[in-house]
């Protein structure tokens, strides 16, 4: 029966592409089940309804968004900027699917208090993780904080322009962008205080 009515996970990773593929409202079960190749009743053997989908949906993304960020930020013997850097350069489109994943629940969080509350918590995991690493290359707790804003403002930034837009210039892009904010934080906390 497993084979007929794949599993849970195959039913989550379905509806994650399908997030990815065209947002929240592509995210029904006819859809999922018509991708898997399987009845609708297969999907009722994991899930009671879409709701429980959404919620394992969203559960699932925060979970993997947290526990990535934890790994990502981690101080493990990496100069701190380097680390900056090598974030930075995972938001530039080496991901496209993670990216519009995100974008899709940032989208459903506007209209869904529950994707609200989930994209709060990890909005919260990831500016406190990276104000870490800035706070250890030596700023205060809220340059810091301000650092780490910015820096995701401009890594969502991108996935908000039209594709392609500067594609021949992002790596270029990136690269400055990070010059701004990694180096500049090393210098001002190297600066002497007033």
């Amino acid at each position: 029966m497993e084979s007929k009515t794949k599993n849970r996970e195959s039913w989550l990773a379905a509806a994650f592409a399908a997030l990815a593929e065209g947002g929240v409202d592509k995210v029904r079960v006819e859809l999922l089940a018509k991708a898997l190749k399987v009845t609708k009743g297969s999907f009722y053997w994991h899930f009671r309804d879409r709701t429980e989908l959404m919620n394992a949906l969203l559960d699932s993304w925060k979970t993997g968004r947290i526990a990535a960020i934890k790994e990502q930020t981690r101080l493990d013997g990496r100069e701190p900027a380097q680390q900056l850097r090598d974030l930075l350069a995972l938001y530039g489109g080496s991901k496209p699917r993670g990216m519009a994943i995100e974008l899709a629940v940032r989208d459903w969080a506007r209209r869904a208090p529950e994707a609200e509350s989930v994209i709060a918590e990890v909005d919260r995991e990831r500016l406190h993780s990276v104000a870490g690493l800035f706070v250890a290359l030596g700023l205060p707790p809220d340059q810091a904080f301000a650092r780490a804003y910015l820096f995701y403002a401009f890594a969502f930034g991108q996935g908000l322009l039209a594709p392609g837009a500067a594609a021949d210039r992002a790596e270029v892009v990136r690269a400055i962008c990070a010059d701004v904010l990694v180096p500049a934080a090393q210098r001002e906390a190297q600066a002497p205080s007033c």
